[in-house]
This record gives structure tokens, sequence and C-alpha cells, in this order.
């Protein structure tokens, strides 16, 4: 039940409230996960305790506007907790079925001017979500916040998997930010972030009491910035950063402008005692409704892809007739064409390949950059995307040659008016029935059920740098052993990846050198959400790849309607479960340097002694196995993964 709302007595001299008892409480419906709200010496706090583990010492609220400061010399006016229940169907994400549950706690507070604004918290079994709702203050309809103090302070001892906030403007052709820096595991709060700007969402947290803590945000649009995380100060406090100026070439504020009355994204805290919270929350979509309604029923599924392996050269006609005719082969549904084709095919060719396609039952999505002024890209086509009236016209002409997606890339920015873009090209699509992906981005918020027709980003260091640096083929277990826990679990992540090809160039002979195997790679089409899969299997494949391997790739899923966390610690190793349908996907990868002895408890996906089951695992060579398991006694299914291998067990 609901905690009881606790008040304490409010004291003041002149403006500024001194140390109080706390004003607020509210508890999660199971009563396991608290959130007390306080004000000390005029500053709103919040703590975050779970189980009786204090997951986050008292953290900084409020923020400062144009319209004076509302994160000092603050005073409580009033609290009011409600019940909040919603359930829904979504496709797309982790889950088709979402019921949540929450206790709903309102504080209304007041700055030194007289100013009210309330902190909505809404606190399911194992997540808090909070946001700032602002009213019209006297004749002010509008309001620029320029900075938030809105912080996160973590007991001492707390360990983190985080990535930086990259510089802007750097990298290829002066694209970053793109959200495409490495991970450090385990690394201590005191560890400063590789550029100095501090670490982009989602940030994961191991306490030292063994607790679990995941932090994001949800339900950014185009009215408000992305943010990310500041480095820690000296007590393990990370507060918000907006955008830096520098991005997207130095236009559009860092600052976001709302219209009053107004509400700010929701910021997210996922906690557990283990981390099946973490993997399985549902967070970044409880809470958000769609934008808008569409017209078009979108189907999602799987896709060739000539680029990821065989480079600009595909580019051509003839190449990406062979990966309509791969994608025939396989059963998929949609070939993507990548950069270059306006150039390389030609618009003209690019509607008889369209046609061709459709001959054929294959879709096809079309590569364009986001192009504008804010990078140096020369890959086409650009300067399309950017401007309403082309992006219109062009997504008219893609219409009638019956195109079904766009991949849009290089972005490179967090600010409100990236954001605008973002919701533009996805609200003007979805006017022509066009799925979108998202490439070189930033993270998705809530974007699957905001948007009917997003399918997918990026926002990850993804499959095409395991192509153009061996570094990143001798980490890809351990890469692919953090997204589940982090990355993947708040959004669709669009990865591009299930390679067959040992070597990644076109003969499959020379190129960087793939270290896991092929056991591996199968798992991670399940591993890694997304409901459009753009893989990166080849024509040569069908004949040189084990044929178990082949078969299983043409009847994989890309959606899901159930995840479960099985074992698993981030960057070590992962298994978990994903159910389409009556069917149950168990997939395990090890990035140790050791085989690792697992005892699975498949009870939970209702395995029954005497079931049979299909794996897919390494042998001590590591070569691909396909064989029917009889399950003896589902709590206790024995499996081996070997080093840079995996596992795949469908029932």
């Amino acid at each position: 039940m609901m905690n009881k709302l606790l008040f304490g007595i409010l004291c003041t001299t002149g403006s500024v409230a001194v140390a109080q008892a706390q004003p607020a409480a509210i508890s999660s419906p199971d009563g396991n996960l608290h959130v007390a709200v306080t004000i000390e010496a005029g500053v709103p706090m919040y703590s975050v305790t779970y189980r009786g583990m204090t997951m986050l010492e008292n953290s900084p609220l409020g923020f400062v506007a144009d319209t004076g400061d509302f994160g000092r010399n603050i005073t409580f006016v009033s609290a009011d907790s409600s019940k909040k229940e919603r359930s829904f169907l979504q496709d797309r994400i982790k889950q088709s079925f979402i019921n949540y549950k929450a206790n709903e706690l309102t504080v209304n507070l007041k700055n030194a001017d007289g100013n009210s604004f309330d902190v909505v918290f809404c606190v399911s079994d194992n997540d808090v979500a909070f946001r700032y709702e602002i009213p019209r203050h006297n004749e002010r309809g509008s309001i620029v916040i320029k900075q938030e103090n809105t912080g996160f302070d973590f007991p001492e001892g707390t360990t983190t998997f985080l990535t930086s906030q990259s510089d802007p403007m750097i990298g290829w052709k002066r694209t970053k930010p793109s959200y495409e820096e490495t991970y450090r595991a385990d690394a201590p709060m005191s560890e400063p972030s590789q550029y100095g700007h501090g670490f982009t969402f989602p940030g994961l947290f191991h306490t030292a009491g063994d607790g679990w803590v995941l932090l994001s945000e949800t339900d950014v649009d185009s009215r408000y910035c992305a943010s990310h995380l500041s480095d820690a100060d000296a007590n393990g406090l990370y507060t918000i950063a907006f955008p830096m100026p520098e991005e997207n070439n130095g236009n559009g504020s860092t600052s976001p402008g709302l219209a009053l009355p107004a509400k700010t994204p929701w910021r997210t805290i996922t906690v557990g005692d283990n981390l099946r919270p973490i993997v399985e929350t549902t967070i970044p979509w409880a809470l958000v409704e769609p934008r808008y309604e569409s017209e078009h029923a979108y189907e999602y599924g799987r896709g060739t892809w000539s680029w990821i392996v065989w480079q600009d050269a595909s580019m051509n006609y003839e190449d990406q007739i062979a990966f309509i005719d791969l994608a025939v082969s396989m059963g998929y549904e949609h070939t993507l064409v990548d950069a270059w084709w306006d150039k390389n095919v030609g618009r003209d060719r690019i509607e008889q390949l369209a046609r061709y396609a459709r001959s054929r039952n294959v879709d096809l999505f079309l590569w364009y950059s986001s192009s504008g002024y804010w990078n140096d890209i020369e890959q086409s086509p650009i300067n399309i995307m950017d401007n309403p009236i082309t992006r219109k016209r062009e997504m008219k002409w893609l219409q009638k040659i019956g195109v079904k997606g766009i991949k849009v890339d290089f972005f490179g920015g967090d600010k409100q008016e990236t954001m605008r873009l973002y919701e533009a090209i996805l609200s003007d699509a979805d006017d022509h029935g066009l799925m979108v992906i998202f490439h070189g981005c930033t993270l998705p918020r809530g974007w699957e059920r905001m948007y009917p027709n997003y399918v997918g980003s990026e926002a990850v260091l993804a499959s095409e740098n395991l192509v153009f640096e061996q570094r990143f083929d001798d980490m890809e277990a351990f890469n692919a052993c953090l997204h589940p826990f982090i990355r993947n679990t708040v959004g669709c992540m669009e990865f591009g990846g299930t390679f067959l090809n040992k070597r990644y160039n076109r003969t499959n002979d020379g190129g960087t050198i793939r270290r896991t195997s092929d056991a591996f790679q199968l798992a991670t089409a399940i591993l890694f959400q997304n409901p459009v899969q753009n893989f990166a299997i080849t024509p040569n494949n069908l004949t040189d790849a084990p044929q178990a391997a082949i078969e299983f790739m043409k009847s994989v899923p890309t959606t899901w309607d159930e995840t479960r966390f099985i074992d698993g610690y981030p960057g070590k190793y992962c298994v978990l479960a994903r159910r389409h349908a009556d069917k149950w996907y168990v997939v395990g990868i090890n990035a140790t340097a050791e085989p690792l002895k697992l005892e699975l408890d498949l009870s939970i996906l209702g395995f029954d002694a005497g079931d049979t089951a299909v794996s897919y695992e390494d042998n001590k060579e590591m070569q691909l196995l396909r064989k029917e398991l009889q399950i003896k006694n589902p709590a206790k299914v024995s499996v081996t993964i070997y080093p840079n291998g995996g596992l795949t067990l469908i029932k």
C-alpha cells in the first residue's frame, strides 16, 4: 500500500527555508521502493531506497530559468498523492503488453519570487520517474530553462558502466557527438569522462551494497533538448547537463524553451538488488503517449544490406540486385540501399530497382544524410532531409515508387533544434507511409511509442566499426555483453550485425578478422532488439556458411512479446530469453577468457521436464553445432558457453 504522506513543519527565515523535516514521501505499490523529498537550506532534495538499501542519497532538484531561480530559496507548499494505472499493447519493443502500476506524488514548491512549480514522481515496483511541471506565472506564457540542478548522488563505493559524451564537431566529417564512444566497466565514480563533458544516457551503476541503478530519460521531443550526465563530483553527485554550444556547428540554443504551462521530460531511475529489473524495465514507454495517429500499417522484419561488408563499392545496380535476391533466398522483407545510391545507381534506375524489388516481394529502405550546416558529409543524397520543402517533395516521390522506409544519418547533436528535426522527419515520413531508421544519432527516448513509424536508432558503437578496425573485433564480445543491460534496455538498437563471413571483405579472405563464433553471431540476432534488423549476411554465405546458421537466420523473428533476464554480468556474460508468439529463444554469450558452465533455471519460461529444445552452440573447436536437447529438469539446465562463443535454445 502507498505510504501516507509525511509532512514536516516548514520553518523559514525571510525567504530562505532552513533545514526541515521530511515534507513528503511515497513508496512503490509493493512497498520495496521508497522516495523521500526534503528541503535542506532552501534546496529541494530527493532520495531513493530499495529494500532498505540506499540507491541515491539526497540529490538536488530544481532549475534556473529566465524567469527566476527554481533551485534555491525554495519553500514547500503542499503534496498530493494518487494511483496511476495504465495498460496498452506496444509493438517494436522488448514486450508487447505493458501493464503499468505506480503511485504518484505531486510536490508543489514555491521560489523566492513566489512562483510555483511541481515535481511529479511516479514510483512503480522497480522504477522511479520524475519531471517538473511549470504553470503560467502571471502574464508569462513562455520560459527558457537555462540550467537544471537535477542530480543523482550515489553512495560511496558505487562503480559505473558509462560511455562518454564526445567533443562536438570532431570525428568523421565533424559529425560527433553521435553516441558511438566506448564503455568503461566497473569504473570508479572518480574516473573522469574521456572528453570532460560527462556521460551519455543511459548510465548503469553498481552500488557497494550490491544494488543496481539505471539512469535515463524519456518523453523527449521537439519541446525540449536531450540531456546527458555530468562528471561526478567528489561526493558522487552527477547532474543533468545540456548540449554543448558547439554542437550542430554552433547553431541553435543549448537552453530549451517551453510554452507555459509546461512539462519537462521524465528522468527515470530503475533499481534492483539484481539485474533483472534493469534488463526487463519498460519505464521508457510506460509514461509516454503517441504524438500522432497513423493511417498506415507498418510491417517490420529482416533485411539485407550490402554496404556493411561490401562497402561503398557495392553501391551499383547489379550488387543491389544481388542483395535483393539474397533477401528472397532468406525470406526477408526488405533490402537497405545505403549512401551514394543517387550518384552510382541514379534516381531513374532506383525506380527500376524498386520495381524489381516489389516484383520479388521485397521492400526497399533508402539512405539519406540529415545534411544541413552541421557537418561536412559528402555521402549523398544530401541537402534534402534538413529542409521541409525538399523533404516533403522527396518523400512524395519515395511513396510513389514504392519505397517503404528511409535511414537518415549524421545528426551530431542534442539541442532542441535537433530534436525538432528528428520529429519533423518522422512526422513527414508518416504522411507518406515511410518507416524511419536513424543512424549517427542520439538515443531514442520513448520514441517507439511516441512515433508510429519509428523503427530504430543506432546510438551505439555498432557493427560498422567491426569492419573498420580490428580492435573493435577484439572487444566485440565485451561490448555485446554490455548492450542488453544498458543501451538496448531503454530503446531499439539498430546494430546491423550477425556476420557469417570470417573476414570482413567482399571475398571473405581479407580485411578485419572476426573473433567470435557462428553461435555467438546467431545469439546476437536475438540478443540485440530492433524491429527492423539489417543483418550483415552476404550472398556468399549461402554456400560458405554452415547450413544450420543459414536456416536459423531464415526463421529468426525481430519483434517480441516478452523478455526475461536469466543470468549475467555486464561486460562478462549475458543470458536472456525472448518470446515471439508461443516460441521462446534463450540466448547466451561469453566475453570471459574461460568456458562458462552455467545451470539455468528455465522453469520461469514454462519449460517442463520432457520438453525438447533445439540448441545452436559451439563445440570445443568453436564450430557450430545444431542438436536437440531433452529437458530433464527445467530448473537446472546445464550449458557451456565458450569464450567469444554463444548459445541459443529454442522451444
